[in-house]
């Protein structure tokens, strides 16, 4: 049963004395997400965000942008060990993941599995109140995706994953934190497909908005076996 407001409240008070923490979204003191940046999430993933990225033939929607309190929200999990910010963020996943199919998130690197010791991807998906499903490990070390452009990630993601051979005949849908040009995610979906899944879409947790893709990335820098694939996003990349 939930606890009432002022009960809820005073209890935070309470734990904020032995363990400051300040909120995700705006720095507020004493909240790690204020009921304020909380609502705004809640509003932001009511809707579907258009991803603006190329695809491998599988439709690919976001429950965010990635900007504002949603964009500090997650950078904090990522980077800060906030794994408590999973569930807010899985909340508005959960809208857009398909009940019949079974959930692959798309795996961290080694280094950064040594780096946070979790899975933000993962974490997220348990707070849509779903079992992920491990399909998916890296086949080889990649760069970091900030920095390069559309040709470049495709490349640097190339060959990155390999699927488990369980994966044969099972209907997936691919989840990753951040979409930006949609390498990581069509690297995803190749994997899979080779091993034999039915891929039946691609959901974000948040798209980087188009201005900022349409600034930061060349829409031509394309590789010559994506050519013939329609625009969805990327994740790391």
């Amino acid at each position: 049963m939930p606890l009432p407001p002022a009960v809820r409240d005073a209890a935070l008070d309470a734990l904020a004395l032995l363990f400051p923490v300040w909120c995700a979204g705006c720095d507020r003191p004493d909240r790690a997400l204020c009921d304020e940046c909380r609502e705004a999430l809640v509003a932001d993933g009511r809707a579907t965000v258009p991803v603006a990225a190329r695809d491998a033939g599988v439709t690919v929607v976001a429950a965010y942008e990635f900007d504002g309190v949603t964009a500090r929200v997650i950078r904090a999990l990522k980077e800060e060990g906030r794994t408590g910010l999973a569930a807010p963020l899985g909340a508005a996943l959960q809208r857009h993941l398909p009940i019949d199919a079974a959930v692959v998130p798309v795996p961290s690197s080694r280094a950064a599995m040594r780096r946070r010791g979790y899975a933000p991807v993962e974490l997220i998906v348990r707070g849509a109140g779903r079992r992920p499903l491990r399909l998916l490990s890296p086949a080889r070390a990649t760069s970091d995706q900030r920095g390069l452009d559309r040709r470049s990630r495709a490349e640097n993601m190339a060959g990155a994953f390999r699927a488990h051979a369980s994966a044969a005949g099972q209907r997936v849908v691919v989840v990753d934190d951040v979409v930006t040009t949609g390498a990581t995610l069509a690297e995803a979906v190749r994997a899979l497909r080779e091993a034999g899944a039915d891929v039946v879409c691609g959901v974000a947790v948040a798209a980087t908005p188009r201005r900022r893709l349409a600034r930061d990335l060349s829409a031509d820098a394309v590789l010559p076996h994506q050519r013939s694939i329609r625009d969805i996003g990327d994740v790391h990349g």
